[in-house]
């Protein structure tokens, strides 16, 4: 068991910093990190606290791979190309097996998505984590909360409401099928940003954001940012398999508007342009303000740290 912060550094944080974007990682006062000619740097920073973004006693290799990649889904929805990470990490206690499994799963992410760790910090307390993400595009291509404009339409990616179905399976809230369990528990433990899809995105996308507090609420976020209203048909919102097996069709269809977690992306796009394949269209952009989804849907819109209404 390492019995200062640097030997812990070095043991399970070390190793995992060589990218082509980084001229210095790991060891210096500050990591230096490369752009191209003609590119911006673009940076997030979000965090996971134990017991608030997943189920206390969560595997350590999945705690790690979930909070890079949802920071990562904030690069994805700019259209960027990732350079670099560097994670401040809060632990109860240096555990070494519970350590070399966080390690695993961090040296995956930084597999999954060409992420560098180059630098961070580590204290002791109540576990949490805050993964600081950097990535890159081209000057005047990133994609904004603020272009959508009257007339685009709106488009997801992927399915909806796995990350809060998965959820309720790991809290044993629902007791579906083996495979459809074990698929919702992989969709809320190892989620996939949508990095590609951004970066393709970016040459036709008026505007975009990731799905991580609830399609509602990051729809209404993109919409405030834009002066617009959307017309949302949530009956065209995309549903996996293993959410349809429930036999409540609205609490599905709640999980899916309001439950957050899905790290997929929302997407608009202007007059004349499909949807990219695994994409799918569930509205457009309309005069006005707000998102309208119809009389019959009356769901809390998303997520909110400081409210007791979070959809469940």
């Amino acid at each position: 068991m390492p019995d200062d912060e640097f030997s812990l550094i070095e043991q399970y944080f070390s190793g995992l910093d060589a990218g082509g974007s980084v001229e210095l990682g790991v060891g210096d006062d500050c990591a230096i990190l490369r752009l191209e000619t003609g590119e911006r740097l673009v940076t997030s920073v979000d965090t996971q606290v134990d017991g608030v973004h997943f189920p206390p006693g969560t595997p350590p290799q999945h705690v790690a791979f979930r909070a890079v990649s949802a920071a990562v889904s904030d690069l994805a929805a700019m259209g960027a190309r990732p350079l670099g990470m560097t994670l401040a990490v809060t632990l109860p206690q240096a555990d070494a097996a519970w350590l070399a499994l966080f390690r695993e799963g961090l040296a995956a992410a930084v597999s999954e998505y060409s992420l560098p760790l180059v630098g961070g910090d580590t204290t002791r307390g109540p576990l949490c984590l805050s993964v600081q993400v950097m990535g890159a595009v081209p000057v005047g291509k990133a994609i904004k909360r603020s272009g959508a404009q009257v007339g685009d339409t709106l488009c997801v990616s992927g399915y909806l409401g796995d990350g809060a179905g998965g959820l309720a399976v790991l809290e044993g809230r629902w007791q579906p099928g083996h495979p459809h369990a074990a698929y919702l528990e992989q969709r809320f433990y190892r989620p996939r940003a949508r990095v590609a899809l951004g970066r393709q995105l970016r040459d036709y996308a008026t505007a975009a954001i990731d799905v991580s507090d609830g399609l509602l609420a990051d729809i209404g976020h993109m919409a405030a940012a834009s002066g617009v209203g959307v017309r949302l048909e949530p009956d065209s919102v995309p549903l996996s398999a293993a959410l349809l097996s429930h036999d409540n069709k609205d609490t599905a269809l709640r999980w899916a508007l309001a439950g957050g977690d899905d790290y997929e992306l929302c997407f608009c796009l202007p007059g004349g342009h499909e949807p990219p394949a695994g994409a799918a269209c569930i509205g457009e952009v309309v005069a006005g303000e707000g998102v309208d989804c119809g009389d019959d849907i009356d769901i809390v819109s998303g997520y909110q740290h400081f409210s007791a209404s979070a959809p469940r």
